[in-house]
């Protein structure tokens, strides 16, 4: 099976040594987000997890328990845009994190490592013009260490809208603009362009719109075919796998302002205070309330090891 990190949360940059704890320990608790007594426990053991899927903005702190992460697949997508600290104001300056970038994908490998810049989104500091310029200069620099550059647009969301008002939906005729020349640059510098739930508007300017976390990549990644479960957990606009996520909402310290997954800076602090390294949960730790399941998991690897692997 393959177990979801970056949908929640950033554990890289800020919970790599409840990470690791988890993965010395065997196993790990997580919260069901809208049933906050229902406890899913997973086993952590190459026997079951075939992946770790991560993303980032800042892995750096996970390099040093990467020896732990060996017995397993793993795939890295890694967010470097050109946003400053008005936008990002946690996230490490973009060299700092191309070089952690650099560093995963000689342990991981190229085929395991993903670029995001997204979301985009456009005003009058962040123009199409800055938006290329920076595209291109991390597309040069990323270039050997990666095939796959994702991008998408800002989507309007609660709590986008709530914590960042000014943020509005990019036109058609910009996002066709972005897309045909993101794609040149991204080809460029030897990376495929995936355009993350955009539809299939892009697609023909050479963008691959079948989506950034498929079958297919995994299997590239692991190099060999996976059985994934037929009911498997994907979105209805694009072939990506979603499930079994570990982290949590309303964790994430960079304070991005065009953040899904926070509703609140204070929200934030208050479960930051709340956190455990030592516990098998991410925030907090059992109640006497909470029910734990045991998540149903095996290998999704069938052994049909193809050519295209090799």
């Amino acid at each position: 099976m393959i177990i979801q990190t970056g949908s929640r949360t950033d554990i890289p940059a800020f919970y790599a040594d409840w990470f690791a704890n988890r993965l010395r320990e065997g196993f790990v608790y997580v919260r069901n987000p809208y049933n906050m007594t229902y406890v899913t426990k997973y086993v952590l053991h190459p026997s079951v997890v075939d992946l770790f899927s991560f993303c980032s903005k800042n892995p750096e702190p996970m390099l040093k328990y990467l020896d732990l992460l060996r017995p397993y697949g793993t795939y890295w997508y890694v967010t470097i845009t050109g946003y400053g600290r008005d936008i990002e104001p946690n996230v490490p300056e973009i060299p700092e994190v191309t070089e952690t970038f650099k560093r995963l994908s000689e342990f991981a490998g190229v085929d395991s490592m993903g670029w995001r810049y997204d979301p985009i989104f456009l005003d009058e500091k962040y123009t199409v013009g800055y938006h290329l310029e920076k595209f291109a200069e991390i597309a040069k620099t990323l270039e050997g260490y990666t095939e796959t550059a994702v991008i998408s647009f800002i989507d309007l969301y609660q709590k986008v809208k709530k914590n960042f008002p000014e943020a509005k939906t990019i036109e058609k005729k910009d996002r066709l603009y972005l897309g045909e020349n993101m794609v040149k640059i991204a080809a460029e510098h030897g990376m495929t362009l995936r355009p993350c739930g955009e539809g299939n508007e892009l697609e023909q300017f050479g963008a691959d719109c079948s989506g950034c976390m498929t079958q297919e990549i995994f299997e590239k990644a692991v190099h060999n075919t996976m059985a994934f479960p037929k009911n498997k957990n994907t979105r209805a606009i694009c072939d990506c796998f979603l499930g079994n996520d570990i982290g949590m909402y309303n964790t994430c310290l960079h304070m991005c302002r065009y953040c899904y997954a926070n509703y609140d800076e204070q929200t934030v602090r208050n479960n930051r205070k709340n956190h455990d390294p030592e516990s098998p949960l991410l925030i907090g730790n059992i109640r006497p309330e909470d029910e734990i399941h045991q998540a149903v998991q095996e290998s999704w690897i069938d052994g049909q090891l193809t050519f295209d692997f090799l």
